[in-house]
């Protein structure tokens, strides 16, 4: 007992230590950051439970239990919207999104201490947990009724994950083997490490419906296990742990991301890359000079990527991720971009995403305002906008348009 009550006591500390971190990280994106958060601080909430009901202590249980219900019940949507954001061109938590949390609101509604509601008997509810778990839950913990834990919350966590495979399967990144940057790669990890732990889940109910028993301190070894290897492999891979877990590196320094590329680069490739990708490869070398072949080639890859596939309409899009799609060194494609294109990796890439806003401006203007038309471009917020529009126009949108109508009009 005192080995699963070390295991589980370290495994909440890893947990509650990385979604901490991550809640008041200043690198990333915040928003993701704070979605992976309230994953790993309601998975903490889990360990930190059942280490309670293992030890039979309800005191603290009556506590922790209800407030980590609505996590529980909020966990699912931000997992789902968390994964997703990454397979979309467009991730934005739009207000429709909020939605989502609404069975999060109903968590919160039912553990409040509404007047004239029976005395919570937790006794009987630690007893019951102890015995199978939260999935024969008959005791009531709030203001509705039981199976808002034992039949609700399961329904919830399996539906979101049915429509997060569901999105996977409909970008097709898997099939047509595209996952070809570092935050694809790492979207497609944590949704199979999350369908890993909710089979696990319901292994108890499995071995007792065949009539083997199954304690509930070995479910918890095996569950804390699980999640310290995980951990372990994320350690061992740079671009996963330091670019989404732990968040401590500036992405933007270049000793980082040549680092970064050249080790994804060294592993062996399991789709097939077209002729110019293999001919670029070829001619790739670790000298930062260039030929003028090598240069044109690059060029050539770089604009083909960016444009066919809009890599521009991602607010987060980093030099070290176009890298990464096309294999080659993030030194040299900063090289090519600043001297053969003549710009800089982010005015070119504003540069984009002002044409596409011009593009979508006449069509959006009545429904939604320039800001987030301007954000459905791929901008991360409004004053970037407004200084790229005027660095790429020379005056500002509102002038731009003045103008632009004031040319239109007949003399």
């Amino acid at each position: 007992m005192q080995f699963v009550n070390f295991l589980s006591a370290t495994t909440c500390f890893f947990l509650l230590l990385i979604s901490i971190h991550l809640f008041f990280a200043k690198n990333g994106n915040r928003r993701q950051n704070i979605l992976l958060s309230v994953l790993l601080f309601s998975r903490f909430g889990q360990v930190l439970n059942s280490l309670f009901i293992t030890t039979g202590n309800s005191a603290p249980l009556s506590i922790f239990f209800q407030f980590f219900t609505p996590l529980y019940f909020a966990a699912p949507a931000c997992f789902y919207l968390y994964i997703t954001s990454f397979l979309s061109k467009k991730p934005i938590l739009t207000k429709r999104d909020l939605f989502h949390f609404i069975p999060a609101v109903l968590a919160i509604i039912h553990i409040l201490p509404w007047p004239g509601l029976a005395p919570i008997d937790w006794n009987r509810i630690t007893s019951e947990l102890h015995a199978e778990g939260y999935l024969s839950l008959t005791a009531k913990s709030g203001l509705f009724p039981s199976y808002i834990h034992y039949f609700f919350r399961p329904v919830l966590t399996i539906a979101y994950l049915g429509l997060t495979w569901l999105a996977v399967i409909r970008s097709r990144i898997i099939s047509s083997g595209e996952v070809s940057n570092t935050a694809q790669y790492w979207a497609i990890f944590l949704l199979k490490v999350a369908t890993f732990f909710q089979l696990l889940g319901l292994l108890p109910i499995l071995l007792r419906n065949i009539g083997v028993p199954m304690e509930n301190a070995a479910f918890m070894v095996i569950n804390c296990t699980a999640l310290l290897l995980i951990l372990l492999y994320a350690l061992h891979k740079p671009s996963i742990f330091y670019g989404f877990l732990l968040v401590a590196i500036d992405w933007n320094k270049q000793e980082w991301r040549e680092k970064v590329v050249s080790d994804e680069m060294s592993a062996p490739e399991d789709f097939a890359i077209s002729d110019l990708k293999a001919k670029a490869l070829r001619l790739s070398t670790k000298k930062f000079n260039l030929s003028e072949t090598q240069i044109s080639l690059y060029a050539e890859l770089i604009k083909k990527e960016m444009e066919e596939n809009s890599l521009y309409l991602n607010h987060d899009l980093q030099i070290i991720d176009l890298a990464a799609r096309i294999n080659i060194p993030v030194h040299q494609c900063s090289f090519v971009i600043n001297n053969h294109i003549g710009k800089n990796f982010r005015d070119w890439i504003n540069g984009y995403r002002v044409a596409n806003f011009l593009t979508q401006y006449p069509v959006l203007a009545d429904k939604i305002t320039i800001e987030a038309i301007a954000q459905e471009s791929g901008f991360k917020n409004q004053a970037t906008f407004y200084n790229a529009f005027k660095k790429e126009k020379g005056v500002m949108p509102t002038s731009y348009f003045s103008q632009e109508l004031s040319a239109q009009k007949p003399i």
